[in-house]
């Protein structure tokens, strides 16, 4: 078994072809070339703690893929100085069942998130775009951000979060790292970040929208990661109406997201206002946008198809670049 360490997952998964790779995932999950059950949530109570069990097989045209993610959440571990939340995926030999990976979690669930944004913004975004906002500057927020610059040639990105610190640590971390430009400025509102945004990317855990909808530039690609929760809101209702709305899976998202729930709720849309699972458009089985004024949405609540496939890419890299550690089970 090979066992890789958050670094090396990240040396292991290129940006770009994790963004391939995403893809692939979604071709399959629309296509019913995946089997991925619902997700298993053991409660530990004397922790007021959850972990959760995420397995998909994948059968693709060059191949078959099996893997399972393991994320535990304990919010305990704050007074304990420990991270809250721990992840790893298995990753399985789809013939024979022999475990050949255990790859850490938490680095790879953030690439293959800023992944399946980058292939939905190569499918939706208007190709002359230039200017991004990403909302948020944490660990999701950077891979959004990579991958945005992946695959459109951005010039000037906006950063807007509520803490300060953490908005200059991301600048400069991350301005000219490649492809990502030296032009990473300081919101001062959410109206700043979006008025000249081509492309906008929110990786927050807001319960209420965090830009108003009048705000936004005709023909904007947005792209959605949290709202993991019916209370949960990144996106305002109105713009959700009016938007081209894109999905990874309607089941989850329909499950989980607010940015989705809510307009329903409020009688905006129905569940067929959802124009398709990016899948579906990767498969040229449903359209891109329609004309360069247009709005279009992605909503990720992420599936684990992606993992399973983003695992089994870390594995392949990982051997060719002699990552990690080998150990006899």
């Amino acid at each position: 078994m090979l066992i890789l360490n958050a670094n090396e997952v990240r040396q292991a998964m290129p940006m770009d072809q994790t963004i391939a790779v995403m893809k692939d995932a979604f071709a399959a999950l629309s296509d019913g070339r995946a089997v991925v059950p619902l997700r298993t949530r053991l409660l530990i109570e004397p922790h007021q703690a959850v972990s959760l069990f995420m397995p998909a097989y994948v059968q693709e045209h060059s191949g078959q893929s099996l893997a399972v993610k393991i994320v535990s959440i304990f919010p305990e571990n704050a007074s304990l100085s420990l991270p809250i939340i721990h992840a790893a995926v298995l990753v399985l030999d789809s013939g024979t069942g022999r475990i050949l990976a255990l790859l850490e979690g938490g680095t790879l669930t953030a690439i293959r998130t800023g992944a399946g944004c980058g292939a939905a913004t190569d499918l939706l975004a208007r190709p002359n775009s230039r200017v991004a906002a990403i909302f948020g500057a944490g660990v999701q927020a950077r891979t959004q951000l990579e991958a945005i610059c992946t695959v459109r040639p951005i010039e000037t990105v906006w950063i807007y979060s509520p803490s300060a610190p953490q908005v200059k640590g991301f600048i400069s971390e991350m301005a000219g790292k490649d492809p990502i430009p030296k032009r990473l400025l300081v919101a001062s509102s959410p109206q700043d970040a979006v008025t000249d945004a081509d492309i906008i990317s929110t990786a927050t855990t807001s319960s209420t929208p965090v830009f108003d909808d009048v705000d936004l530039k005709p023909g904007v690609h947005i792209n959605a990661v949290g709202s993991y929760t019916p209370d949960m809101q990144e996106i305002p209702s109105e713009t959700i109406q009016r938007a081209l709305v894109t999905v990874d899976s309607k089941d989850s998202v329909l499950a989980e997201s607010g940015d989705l729930i809510q307009p329903i709720q409020e009688g905006l849309i129905t569940a067929d206002h959802i124009h398709a699972e990016i899948g579906e458009i990767v498969l040229n089985r449903k359209p891109s946008r329609q004309d360069d004024d247009q709005i279009t949405y992605f909503k990720s609540v992420g599936v684990a198809v992606q993992d399973t496939l983003a695992g089994h890419l870390a594995l392949e890299n990982a051997l060719k670049l002699s990552l990690g550690r080998h150990v006899d089970l």
